[in-house]
């Protein structure tokens, strides 16, 4: 009994391995734009968290601290939007696997 456990256990574990590297996939080809004021100010991430690009309207470059603080908000908007995908997918991936209560899975 305790070699079939251990068998399934094993099973399960390969099973987990597999979903999470499908998952990790998933996650390094998503990108999400965090933004600002409206959408003056757009930052698109990775979701490794590698920034792609940032769009600036114009109309938001009058004011440099303005700026500045509306670059801060749109990559942690975007910043959140990754981490709120990775815990969904991974979440996904671990389905069915006991973890203990405040584990994290590194991304």
């Amino acid at each position: 009994m305790m070699k079939g456990g251990l068998a399934g256990l094993m099973k399960q574990a390969q099973q987990m391995q597999e979903k999470m590297k499908v998952a990790q996939e998933q996650l390094a080809a998503l990108e999400v734009t965090g933004q600002a004021a409206g959408g003056l100010v757009k930052v698109t991430i990775s979701g490794k968290h590698e920034m792609k690009r940032i769009q600036i309207d114009p109309g938001a470059m009058d004011d440099r601290e303005m700026l500045e603080d509306l670059l801060v908000t749109a990559y942690t908007e975007a910043f959140k939007q990754v981490e709120a995908a990775n815990n969904q997918v991974m979440s996904g991936a671990t389905a069915g696997m006991p973890m203990p209560p405040g584990f994290k899975l590194p991304f």
